[in-house]
């Protein structure tokens, strides 16, 4: 958490947040087209290498930690297009942001209960 992160647990996207996922960000808008989202499904390892992620970048869109992601520069809404590949629902994204069970978060946060 840097000095800018001024709400407990979430991270302020700011130049310097912008400019570190840079690569990260630029990986994830690669699968706005069909040859990228075939890239990414049919090797996610060599479609990673294209790009200059960091380490911790590297893991955590190997883990699908979204939470990560965005606090390492990712935008969440160049990152929700890794979502679109695997795919992942976005209430389940939300849950992880806020540090929820998916249950949780639908009963908190949107004041939604499911029939399991």
């Amino acid at each position: 958490m840097t000095d800018a992160d001024r709400i407990p647990d979430t991270p302020l996207f700011d130049r310097a947040r912008a400019n570190g996922g840079y690569a990260l960000n630029k990986m994830a808008m690669g699968l706005s087209t069909p040859d990228g989202r075939a890239a990414f499904i049919a090797d996610e390892d060599a479609y990673l290498d294209r790009y200059a992620l960091t380490p911790q970048q590297r893991a955590a869109v190997k883990t699908r930690d979204w939470a990560e992601m965005v606090r390492l520069g990712g935008n969440l809404f160049y990152i929700l297009k890794i979502s679109a590949v695997d795919p992942t629902p976005i209430r389940e994204i939300g849950a992880a942001q806020a540090g929820m069970g998916l249950q949780e978060f639908l009963d908190t946060r949107l004041g939604k209960v499911t029939n399991g």
